[in-house]
């Protein structure tokens, strides 16, 4: 609600910001948004969902969750190695073991430096794991990579952006994290500890939104760009679901090393397997940072490749558990 404002508020700045990037990227002759219209659905669809979504995730926080760092670091660290340090790691590898054009390969690596978001913490609950932990890995990923994402993506744009064109607005990527994501979760947060009555009720509806809104999302884009899906979707979804399957493999091998609980290592394995595609897709597609919708498809197929996975792992799981 108060982006929309925000957004009427500021409506002259706004329209000369979409104009002034639209007009930037044509005379680069990249692979941005097909046209305004694009650009309008980013702005009324794309950045209120991710809103939307940081707002539940707040409403879910509470000061105990910070707390876990203290009392539990060897599994909190594990995890946000896991998530901040492994998962780019891995996203550089898929992006030149699969000779990713650098759209796609910024795409890949957008999704690695997006953590997952309340969605994980169910999943961690349906696989039997920590959830409490998985609580305080999505609080702290989600604030930690709003800083150091800029950062990554600003080295992975140097890799591949010079002989593209292609450049990252770091400053306009750190603002639109604080102001999209950051803000929201506070917010949620100080509603949850001030009126936990009301931030329940509210998370109660929010999280029959998540989802229908997250289809929406991917519905928009795939409409827009199904030629390309259609066209790249054998070389992304295998690299989508070798980018899961490794950062799986790479939170068991983790936890084994480490030593934690069985529970504890399914959560880290979901909250390392598990990337908000939505974040990635709001970074993509801004106009006010990458402003390329194109460069949102492997989040599009990650999102679709994710659920296929990680499903089949919490089957795995309670099929493994019931005959036992």
């Amino acid at each position: 609600m108060f982006l929309l404002v925000w957004c009427k508020g500021t409506n002259k700045w706004l329209k000369s910001q979409i104009s002034y990037h639209i007009c930037l990227h044509s005379e680069k002759n990249l692979l941005p948004l097909h046209n305004i219209s694009t650009t309008m659905n980013t702005i009324f669809i794309v950045l209120p969902i991710l809103v939307l979504l940081m707002f539940d995730l707040g409403l879910t926080l509470r000061p105990a969750d910070f707390r876990l760092l203290v009392e539990r670091p060897k599994a909190v660290l594990v995890g946000l190695a896991g998530q901040i340090i492994l998962l780019p790691l891995i996203g550089l590898a898929i992006g030149y073991g699969f000779q990713l054009e650098a759209v796609f390969f910024l795409g890949v690596m957008l999704i690695a430096c997006s953590p997952g978001g309340s969605s994980s913490n169910v999943f961690s609950m349906l696989a039997g794991g920590d959830v409490a932990l998985s609580v305080s890995l999505t609080m702290l990923s989600s604030i930690i990579t709003l800083f150091t994402g800029p950062l990554v993506m600003s080295y992975a744009t140097s890799l591949v952006g010079e002989s593209q064109s292609i450049t990252l607005p770091v400053g306009n990527l750190l603002i639109q994290n604080i102001v999209l994501m950051l803000v929201p979760i506070l917010i949620g947060l100080a509603l949850a500890m001030w009126r936990e009555q009301l931030a329940h009720k509210m998370h109660g509806v929010l999280k029959k939104l998540a989802f229908p809104a997250l289809i929406l999302l991917a519905s928009v884009f795939f409409i827009q760009n199904r030629e390309t899906i259609v066209r790249e979707f054998p070389q992304l979804g295998l690299a989508m679901t070798v980018l899961i399957l490794l950062a799986m493999g790479g939170g068991v091998l983790l936890s084994w090393m480490m030593r934690l609980s069985g529970r504890e290592q399914r959560t880290i394995i979901i909250e390392i397997g598990m990337q908000n595609a939505a974040q990635a897709i709001s970074i993509a597609s801004s106009p006010f940072v990458f402003a390329n919708d194109v460069m949102a498809i492997p989040a599009i197929v990650y999102a679709l490749m994710m659920n296929v996975i990680l499903l089949s792992y919490v089957g795995i799981l309670k099929t493994v558990k019931d005959r036992s």
